[in-house]
């Protein structure tokens, strides 16, 4: 099974490590859909999974509710989240309140060789799509997505997306509409290569909006009642999200 490993490793690593091992083998779980909205989370099944003690299992636990993937139903009782409208609704106004903005620095400060790496991103989503291989496409675009927020080149504002980083992977790993994905991150691509932040910002919050419709739609089986509420801001001020 995914993460399992032997005791004797784990007497050689030191509980942080452990840790941290456990907790991003278990992110990655619900973030794939391998434990899926209200699968439980048991200490001893996992410690015995991971081949470790209760106490690493029972941090990591701790640290995914924090991160709003798990919740506490009761004392003995912990499950995998379910993300409700407003959940959705609220991570995707963050996405337009930073992402699109990141998607207007990124227009202003590409190099030629980061643009390039964008392009080897969409080059690999091109091969992947065409395989279906659902795993590959979100591994690509999480990675695509990350390079234009490095492009963006503020420190503060990467650091701002990091609490909320998986739960924003969670939610896309669940837009199956990767050709129209790959078509919008070549439109993406082509805005930020254009040097100009305004259609950069344009595209990115067509982006973002789409995918919230697909989001929702996959989710709960209907259209979005509403959409994020973040203002994108005039040509001459900061805009939100790039997908």
């Amino acid at each position: 099974m995914s993460g399992t490993t032997s005791p004797g490793r784990a007497k050689t690593e030191p509980l942080g490590a452990v840790r941290e091992r456990v907790l991003a083998s278990l992110r990655e779980d619900i973030i794939a859909g391998r434990l899926g909205p209200g699968d439980r989370l048991v200490e001893r099944e996992l410690a015995e999974r991971f081949g470790v003690s209760r106490v690493p299992v029972r941090e990591a636990i701790r640290a995914l509710v924090a991160e709003g993937f798990v919740l506490f139903e009761s004392a003995r009782r912990t499950v995998v989240r379910r993300l409700t409208p407003a959940d959705v609704r609220e991570l995707f106004e963050l996405r337009e309140a930073l992402e699109v903005y990141a998607a207007g620095l990124a227009a202003s400060r590409a190099t030629p060789e980061a643009l390039a790496e964008l392009r080897d991103l969409l080059d690999q989503a091109a091969r992947a799509t065409q395989a279906e291989d659902a795993e590959t496409i979100t591994d690509i675009n999480t990675r695509f997505h990350d390079r234009v927020l490095a492009m963006a080149g503020n420190g503060l504002l990467i650091s701002v997306m990091e609490p909320v980083d998986g739960r924003l992977r969670w939610l896309t790993r669940r837009n199956e509409e990767w050709p129209q994905l790959l078509t919008e991150h070549r439109a993406l691509y082509e805005a930020i290569a254009s040097g100009d932040p305004a259609r950069a910002r344009a595209h990115a919050l067509d982006h973002v909006r789409a995918n919230y419709r697909s989001t929702v739609q996959h989710l709960f089986g209907s259209e979005p009642t509403d959409a994020p509420r973040a203002d994108p801001g005039t040509d001459e001020g900061a805009g939100a999200g790039a997908g």
